[in-house]
């Protein structure tokens, strides 16, 4: 029985094929497996970035949230992937405003302990420490959200009103969150968190 390859239609001998099948689940010359090799690797490379930057991300996110535990707020995880764990992989490929607004839900609600203020959280991690409005997903649904920007350095803060007059955080903005006058936070806690992402992200 003759054996071929099924790109280059080339014969080739049965341990190739059966080493191709195995690993591939095609019939490929030795060419053609170095080929299929090299793709392998790029997308184990796309794969190992995507989920490093979800690990920065949570880390962000665990972050801020112990910091808002530290200063006296109750602290909620709002997204929908926390209160309704597995929906997003049941979104995936579903196109419509709902599942659209479900993904954009921010990561928490908080709420002041003494005045009971309650605010919309969305935590972002920013290697460059840059955020600006065309950095929001368009119509955005939670216009009254605050988006907080963790960095290697610092904490940031932004609301999306101010994102849409217009204005940024950048390298040398001073919108620091111990500065937000609506959170009333001890900007000694936040030093310390600081230097939290310091250590966590020197390597980033």
């Amino acid at each position: 029985m003759s054996y071929y390859c099924s790109k280059c239609k080339e014969e080739i001998t049965k341990e190739e094929y059966e080493y191709s099948k195995k690993k591939f689940n095609l019939a490929l010359c030795r060419t053609h497996q170095k080929n299929n090799n090299s793709q392998l690797n790029r997308l184990s490379k796309h794969e190992s970035n995507s989920k490093e930057n979800m690990i920065k991300g949570r880390i962000a996110e665990t972050l801020i949230e112990e910091l808002f535990l530290s200063l006296d707020y109750n602290v909620f995880r709002y997204g929908m992937e926390n209160t309704v764990p597995g929906i997003m992989e049941l979104l995936k490929g579903v196109r419509s405003d709902v599942a659209t607004n479900i993904r954009r839900m921010p990561d928490y609600v908080i709420q002041h302990r003494k005045t009971k203020e309650v605010f919309f959280i969305e935590v972002k991690f920013r290697t460059s420490e840059k955020f600006k409005k065309s950095d929001l997903p368009k119509d955005y649904p939670f216009e009254n959200c605050y988006f907080i920007i963790v960095s290697k350095k610092h904490i940031k803060c932004i609301t999306y009103k101010e994102l849409m007059e217009g204005k940024e955080i950048t390298l040398k903005s001073k919108n620091y969150l111990g500065s937000r006058k609506e959170f009333d936070l001890d900007k000694k806690v936040i030093i310390d968190f600081c230097k939290f992402a310091l250590k966590f992200f020197k390597e980033v």
